[in-house]
C-alpha cells in the first residue's frame, strides 16, 4: 500500500513538472510577465483556508461559551508588536507560520464572544449571523446594483421592510451603514436636504445659520457629524436632561424659540432611545409635538434601545417613535447581528434618500439595462462598494424568528433586572439610579471608605477605585467591564447585558469577582 501511494505521488509531482514545463514553452510574454494560466497555486489556498478554518472553529467558536477561558491575555502595545511579528517582508511567509500567526492573533484578541465580555454595547455569539460572514466574505460581494448583487440587494429589502413595520410605518425607506454614527450622519443631512434643497448643488454659501438641538446625553456622532457637514458644532444646541438622562421636552421649547430669536434656522431634533452610558430613552411623543409645531424634522437615534421594538413586553420604552421622520437602528448591538449591521429607516415614499444622495454614475447605473433598475439601490448611500450587512441579521431573524429575538431582548433586560437586585442586597455596591435598559450604573465602594462622609476626599479617592479594578481584571483576564466619569459623578462601572450566553451565575460571579479584585483598595 505505501509503495502504491508513494508512485502516486511521485506520477502527481512528474504530472506538476510536465504541466509547467508545456505551459513555459507555450509562454506568452508581456514586459517580461508570462501570462499563461493562472499563478495562484489554488489546492494550496484551499489548504490554508481549511486549516485556518480548522483552528478558528477550536480556539474561537467552540471556546466562546467557556467561562474558564480567559476574556483577554492582556499585553502592553510594545510587548504584543514583538509577540506578533507585524512585519512584511519582500518574500511571503509560509504557511505554517501564517497559521501560527492565525493562532497568536486569536491568543491576544479580546474575546468578545465570551459571557464575562461586558465591556461595549455588543456582546457574544450568534451562530447564524457567523455563518452569514463567512458566506459574504467567501463570496465578496458589494451592495450597489442588482446585476452584481442580486440576493443581498433583496434581503436588505425584506429586512428594511420588516423593521419599518415594527417602528409603526406603514410605508418608509432605509439602508444599512457602516455604523449608528454614519446613520445619524444621513439623518442629519437627509434633514438639512428636505429643509433647504438647493443645498445639494448650490452648497452652504447663501444658507441662514442652520441649528439642531439634542440632548446633553446624546451619542459624540452628532458632534461630529456637525463639523463633518459643515453645520458647526456651536449649532448643535444641547438640551438639559433629567435625573434619569432623558431629554425635558420643556427645555427644547425654550431652546428653539431661543434660536429663532437669535435669527437662525431650527431645522432638525435630534432625540435617543437609548443613551450610550445611562441607557435612558427621551419622551418622544411629548418631543414630537414640540417638532409639528415648528415643522422640525424629527431623527431618533435608537441605535442602541431600537432592539426593544422586538419585545411587546418593552417596546413601550420607545412610544411615540412611529412619530419620527428617521430612526436609526443597530441590529448588531442587543439583537447580536454581528459587527456591524446598522440601518438608517426614513418615513418616506418620495425617494428622498435618493434625491439627496444620487450622483447617478453611468458606469453603475445605466437606466436602460434589462431588468428593473428600481432594484439598483445603490445611489440611496454615499458610498460605492458596500457589505450586504443586512444579510447577517436576515439569518438570524430566519433561524430565530420573530419570538426567538423577542425572548433575547427580554431575557438580558430580566437579567439586568436581577443584577440590580443583587447590588441593592450587598455591601459595598451602589446604584446610580434605577435602569430601565440594559445599563446597570453602580460604585464599589471598598471597606475603608465605607465609614467615611461623602465629601470631597470621599468622591476623590472613590473615583480611584473603578480604574484600578479594571486593570486588574484586565490582567487576570477574568472578565471585562466597563466605567466611566459622567457628567459630574466620578468613576462608576456601568454593566450591560446582552448575550444569551450570560447567566444568573455570570450575574453573580461579576459582584463577587469585583469584590475579591477591589477589597484591599
Amino acid at each position: 500500500m505505501n509503495s502504491s501511494a508513494g508512485s502516486g505521488g511521485e506520477m502527481e509531482v512528474d504530472s506538476n513538472k510536465q504541466e509547467i514545463f508545456q505551459r513555459k514553452r507555450n509562454a506568452v510574454l508581456v514586459n517580461g510577465v508570462i501570462l499563461n494560466g493562472p499563478i495562484t497555486d489554488s489546492k494550496s489556498g484551499e489548504k490554508f483556508v481549511e486549516d485556518a478554518c480548522k483552528i478558528i472553529m477550536e480556539e474561537v467558536i467552540q471556546k466562546a461559551a467557556d467561562v474558564t477561558e480567559k476574556v483577554c491575555e492582556w499585553q502592553p502595545p510594545e510587548k504584543l508588536k514583538k509577540l506578533l511579528d507585524l512585519e512584511m517582508r519582500d518574500t511571503g511567509e509560509p504557511h505554517q507560520k501564517l497559521l501560527q500567526l492565525c493562532q497568536d492573533i486569536i491568543r491576544y484578541s479580546v474575546k468578545t464572544n465570551h459571557p464575562r465580555f461586558f465591556n461595549q454595547l455588543y456582546a457574544g455569539i450568534d451562530y447564524y449571523s457567523l455563518v452569514a460572514r463567512f458566506i459574504t466574505e467567501a463570496l465578496n460581494p458589494s451592495v450597489y446594483t442588482y446585476e452584481v448583487s442580486p440576493v443581498f440587494l433583496l434581503v436588505e429589502e425584506a429586512v428594511l421592510k420588516r423593521m419599518i413595520e415594527f417602528i409603526g410605518w406603514k410605508e418608509g425607506d432605509g439602508i444599512f451603514n457602516p455604523g449608528g454614527s454614519v446613520s445619524n450622519m444621513y439623518a442629519m443631512n437627509l434633514a438639512r436636504y428636505k429643509y433647504c434643497p438647493d443645498i445639494k448643488e448650490k452648497g452652504l454659501s447663501g444658507l441662514p445659520r442652520l441649528v439642531l438641538f439634542t440632548s446633553e446625553e446624546c451619542h459624540y456622532s452628532m458632534n461630529k457629524a456637525a463639523s463633518f457637514l459643515g453645520i458647526g458644532t456651536q449649532n448643535v444646541y444641547f438640551i438639559t436632561t433629567d435625573a434619569r438622562g432623558k431629554m425635558i421636552p420643556e427645555e427644547l421649547e425654550k431652546q428653539v424659540q431661543r434660536a429663532r430669536k437669535e435669527g437662525a434656522a431650527p431645522f432638525l431634533v435630534c432625540a435617543t432611545a437609548g443613551t450610550t452610558v445611562l441607557g435612558a430613552f427621551d419622551p418622544l411623543d411629548k418631543i414630537a409635538d414640540i417638532c409639528e409645531k415648528h415643522g422640525l424634522w424629527l431623527h431618533v437615534d435608537a441605535s442602541w434601545g431600537g432592539s426593544a421594538l422586538m419585545s411587546r413586553k418593552h417596546r413601550k420604552l420607545l412610544h411615540g417613535i412611529h412619530r419620527a421622520d428617521s430612526v436609526a437602528w443597530n441590529p448588531h448591538k442587543m439583537l447580536m447581528a454581528g459587527i456591524q449591521c446598522c440601518a438608517l429607516l426614513v418615513k418616506d415614499n418620495s425617494d428622498l434618500l435618493k434625491k439627496c444622495y444620487s450622483a447617478k454614475a453611468s458606469y453603475l447605473f445605466q437606466q436602460d439595462k434589462f431588468y428593473d433598475v428600481s432594484y439598483d439601490t445603490g445611489d440611496k448611500s454615499i458610498q460605492c462598494s458596500r457589505r450586504p450587512d443586512a444579510f447577517k441579521f436576515w439569518m438570524t431573524w430566519k433561524a430565530l424568528g420573530t419570538t426567538g429575538l423577542e425572548e433575547r431582548v427580554n431575557r438580558a433586560l430580566a437579567l439586568a433586572r436581577y443584577l440590580v437586585d443583587e447590588i441593592k442586597k450587598r455591601e459595598g455596591f451602589q446604584l446610580l439610579l434605577e435602569p430601565e435598559y440594559a445599563n446597570i450604573c453602580f460604585w464599589y465602594i471598598p471597606s475603608s471608605l465605607r465609614k467615611m462622609e461623602e465629601g470631597p476626599e470621599f468622591w476623590e479617592k472613590l473615583h480611584q477605585v473603578a480604574p484600578v479594578i479594571k486593570e486588574r481584571m484586565m490582567k487576570k483576564g477574568s472578565m471585562m467591564l466597563g466605567y466611566q466619569p459622567h457628567r459630574g459623578k466620578v468613576n462608576f462601572f456601568r454593566q450591560v447585558v446582552i448575550s444569551p450566553q450570560v447567566s444568573r451565575e455570570d450575574m453573580d460571579f461579576l459582584l463577587d469577582e469585583i469584590d475579591l479584585l477591589g477589597r484591599d483598595l
